[in-house]
């Protein structure tokens, strides 16, 4: 079954390839980012439909990070995109195919660039320091989020970088709709137990 659910749920993990995926599906997650690196085209797309065909079975929403032309060909239910991969995508083929888009943004004229995207949500960060990869912007901080959201009004704003479950409360109460983790829980010792920590947090206040 599908969720009816037209935006990312509060807490969403970001998982590099399938065997994640496989690994957190069972747990509950309603909405995961599939970012892939670093595989060719076919993996890709094998990836990709593997994915599609696990969530369909579940409630769970299916964001593919930028593969936005094998997203549409899966039948995927998000993609997102950094500023890069905006500035080349086929913006009207993802809305024509009926696939919610998501916009990364750092800095101000980012949000400009990505609002005029007409997206269906916009993504802040790194909020905190990350170690999982180099990032050139600083940390944003929580009250660049509640900035951000009084730009963006009504459409859901996730943020994303270095937060932890202990953190989450002040990022929510920042403004914050969803909050996207991947370091957290891959480098925990125990993956899957900090995951379920995360959706018992998330469903405190759904």
């Amino acid at each position: 079954m599908r969720s009816s659910s037209q935006q990312p749920d509060m807490f969403y993990p970001i998982v590099p390839d399938i065997d994640w995926l496989e690994r957190l599906l069972p747990l509950g997650i309603r909405t995961v980012q599939l970012r892939l690196k670093d595989a060719d085209d076919a993996e890709i797309s094998r990836q990709i439909a593997r994915a599609v065909a696990l969530t369909k079975q579940t409630s769970c929403q299916l964001i593919v990070n930028d593969y936005w032309q094998q997203a549409i060909a899966e039948g995927a239910d998000y993609i997102h995109l950094g500023q890069e991969d905006l500035a080349s995508a086929n913006l009207d083929a993802i809305k024509a195919a009926g696939l919610r888009l998501g916009i990364s943004t750092h800095d101000e004229a980012e949000l400009e660039t990505a609002l005029a995207a007409r997206p269906d949500y916009i993504a802040l960060g790194p909020i905190y320091e990350t170690k999982l990869k180099a990032m050139k912007w600083a940390p944003q901080g929580l009250e660049r989020i509640t900035a951000w959201k009084a730009r963006v009004g009504t459409l859901p704003l996730i943020a994303i970088g270095g937060i932890t479950p202990e953190r989450a409360p002040g990022v929510r109460a920042a403004g914050a709709d969803s909050i996207a983790v991947i370091t957290d829980f891959i480098t925990a010792p125990h993956p899957e137990a900090r995951v379920s920590l995360w959706l018992d947090w998330a469903a405190t206040i759904r």
